[in-house]
């Protein structure tokens, strides 16, 4: 192996395999590996979304070898309830930390990535990068901040958290040597800040359906399905930026219609909100999350699976929702709640899309979709499982990174 063929990603929220969430750099790592590099992913020991949360000792870092080329440093971080301020210090504990990180442990790196949210670590990979000479730092940005506080929470332009997130992002466009994005559309948005539009690339998520698992569901699961119904279902995370409010009220608008039963499957901040406005409703279900490894399993219960978001400017961006690859490579249609922005049920064509936060649309669609021939559902699952399979392979998706290395 060449010297210094290392590469550090610093992401608080990075997880492994059986970690439950955030698996996006280890699949892209296991393909690195197979072209000569080591991979050292430098990550947080607590992440509220992981279902297994790693086993760490009691020190800032501990080391873990995962797989051949591939090791993992947790880096001790408090725990944190929500969103509010206990995230927001975590989130600077492990940006401080990293300062701190040695190549006695992880070798000396050549190159850096620093994947956002959150985007504090940047100022620890410049002064990584400078201290060991790297040749490349790459900021990664999975959402835009600060347009998210100020679109999905209403935070003025001059609030200071608004203008402190401001000035992180302007250092990470104009210092990076590369410009990873998860969004497709924002070039603009992130060209205008770096003022050197050649850094912007575009790399979404992505699935290899080899490392999928499909592990049964456990019978007390299968058991609250029901029988003989079209189901609808929804699996993810349950928080404020998915806008699931507008599938309850579906729910509720087709309460008397008996063929149809909705189900949402996973956790989040949003979860007890939504089952209080559900309640006294018989079609529909509520499932505690599940292991990543069954989600496929789950999936194919579903006759129509869902995605919505909000009717807000913040999405003429792009998103970057793992659901979508889930659902395709399940081979079911989706039906989504959205504005187009050629998003992957658009440019595939395996669905429908029906205006934001509109259940009256919502409910026509979906009457619709169960009224097809089932040939029809399938040929339009076909489409997305096709689409998938193409454009968001991990391999395809390490081999787009690896030429900025």
């Amino acid at each position: 192996m060449k010297k210094n063929k290392i590469i550090w990603i610093l992401n608080q929220t990075a997880g492994k395999s059986d970690s439950g969430w955030g698996e996006r750099h280890f699949f892209l790592s296991k393909h690195w590996v197979d072209t000569g590099y080591e991979v050292k992913i430098i990550s947080g020991t607590y992440n509220h979304l992981f279902t297994n949360q790693p086993k760490v000792e009691n020190k800032i870092f501990t080391f873990e070898a995962v797989e051949n080329g591939i090791d993992f440093c947790w880096v001790k971080t408090p725990k944190y309830n929500g969103t509010g301020f206990s995230k927001f210090f975590s989130n600077l504990v492990f940006t401080f930390r990293t300062f701190l990180l040695s190549s006695k442990t992880l070798g000396v790196p050549s190159v850096i990535i620093v994947s956002s949210m959150p985007i504090f670590p940047i100022v620890s990979g410049l002064f990584l990068k400078k201290k060991f000479k790297a040749q490349k730092l790459i900021i990664e940005i999975r959402d835009l901040w600060p347009l998210t506080p100020i679109h999905l929470k209403g935070y003025s332009k001059n609030h200071p958290l608004v203008k402190i997130l401001g000035w992180f992002e302007k250092l990470a466009y104009t210092k990076s040597d590369k410009i990873v994005s998860l969004l497709p559309n924002a070039g603009g948005y992130i060209n205008s800040i770096s003022k050197t539009p050649d850094k912007f690339v575009y790399i979404p998520n992505g699935i290899d359906e080899k490392l999928v698992g499909k592990d049964l569901l456990d019978r007390e699961i299968q058991n609250k399905i029901p029988k003989n119904k079209f189901i609808i279902g929804y699996a993810g995370t349950i928080g404020m930026a998915n806008a699931m409010h507008v599938f309850i009220q579906a729910a509720i608008q087709l309460k008397e219609n008996s063929t149809i039963h909705f189900i949402i499957v996973g956790d989040g901040l949003e979860k007890e909100n939504l089952k209080n406005q559900a309640n006294g409703l018989l079609n529909i279900t509520f499932i505690d999350k599940i292991k990543k490894s069954q989600v496929q399993n789950m999936i194919s219960k579903f006759d129509v699976c869902y995605i919505s978001r909000f009717n807000s400017p913040l999405y003429k961006h792009g998103v970057s929702y793992n659901k979508y690859f889930d659902y395709m490579l399940g081979k079911k249609p989706i039906l989504e709640s959205s504005n187009y922005i050629k998003d992957q049920v658009e440019l595939s064509g395996c669905g429908i899309i029906v205006p934001p936060e509109d259940p009256v649309k919502l409910c026509e669609a979906l009457i619709d979709l169960k009224d097809q021939p089932s040939l029809e559902l399938e040929t339009l699952g076909i489409k997305g499982y096709d689409y998938v399979l193409k454009y968001h392979n991990y391999q395809y998706l390490s081999g787009l990174y690896q030429d900025l290395f």
